[in-house]
């Protein structure tokens, strides 16, 4: 089982467990921690804006993640920045970024950050660059 968050594209999320996420699945199942009245719940792919793989399910809020890659960093896959439709903006690097597809993993440039990886959902995206 992972630890994930689970956020929708109307601003709530759903935090718990869930161990047959895929990306080419349309749907998961959650054990939540937080939300749907905490009883196992399927959460489907096309209502979400992203689900974030974590260490912790509580988080950090006052943590401020850091937007960028030191110099010498290397990571594995393309540098990019995503913008999704509601502003938020993520730097990481991606190995597999389709616009076709309906989403793809970011690995955050912030490697102390909470945020493991992410499964940005493509029609949450406002707009990739590569950097």
């Amino acid at each position: 089982m992972v630890k994930v968050v689970a956020r929708y594209l109307d601003g709530r999320l759903v935090k718990g467990l869930t161990s047959n996420f895929h990306v080419n699945r349309s749907s998961f199942h959650l054990h939540p921690t937080e939300g749907c009245g905490g009883k196992p719940c399927v959460i489907y792919i096309r209502d979400l804006k992203a689900v974030f793989f974590v260490r912790d399910l509580a988080g950090n809020p006052s943590y401020n993640e850091r937007k960028s890659y030191l110099e010498t960093e290397k990571p594995q896959g393309r540098k990019v920045e995503v913008e999704f439709l509601d502003g938020e903006i993520l730097v990481g690097s991606t190995m597999g970024y389709d616009p076709n597809r309906h989403g793809f993993f970011l690995c955050p440039a912030d490697p102390n950050g909470n945020n493991q990886r992410i499964f940005a959902v493509a029609a949450s995206v406002k707009s990739v660059r590569f950097l």
